[in-house]
């Protein structure tokens, strides 16, 4: 009697076995990402939803390991981290992008953008090599729920 149960055990055991392989392989495609110090903001996640589908026209959102992060392109030319720390001084070029300021950081093949003004903060990668910064306008409207905190770019005739 217990020859005749062991077809099914064994076959049930393999399908969950595959299941599991399934299910790990679909995680392995998301990018590894550390979320910023208030990635836990409740702010981010109002951002976070509205984050758009596609960047640059063709770099597509993948998804992330991280609490308020987010990746586009493969491999990735944009990235997103919400919750980093609000910069309040800032020798660094600032602009206007739509209703959001920003601090632009180049690096080489990567410029890095940070919200001034907004807090908790958004901070931006992109890889030049294969994206531009009209990532920025695509963000907009996600960015630019997050609070303002009184802190504005300045043009250079505004200050005395």
């Amino acid at each position: 009697m217990d020859t005749a149960r062991r077809p099914p055990r064994i076959i049930a055991t393999v399908l969950a076995a595959a299941a599991v392989v399934a299910g790990l392989t679909g995680c392995t495609n998301a990018v590894r990402m550390q979320p910023a110090p208030s990635a836990n903001a409740a702010a981010c996640a109002s951002a976070q939803v509205r984050l758009p589908a596609v960047v640059n026209d063709t770099l597509a959102l993948r998804e992330t390991s991280a609490q308020s992060t987010a990746a586009w392109g493969s491999p990735s030319a944009v990235l997103y981290h919400c919750g980093v720390a609000v910069p309040t001084v800032s020798d660094l070029p600032c602009f206007s992008q739509g209703s959001v300021d920003w601090i632009r950081d180049d690096r080489g093949q990567q410029v890095v953008y940070t919200t001034f003004g907004r807090s908790p903060a958004v901070q931006v990668v992109i890889d030049t090599t294969r994206a531009t910064s009209d990532a920025l306008q695509d963000l907009g409207d996600a960015v630019s729920r997050l609070p303002q905190d009184g802190h504005r770019c300045l043009d250079p005739q505004d200050v005395d």
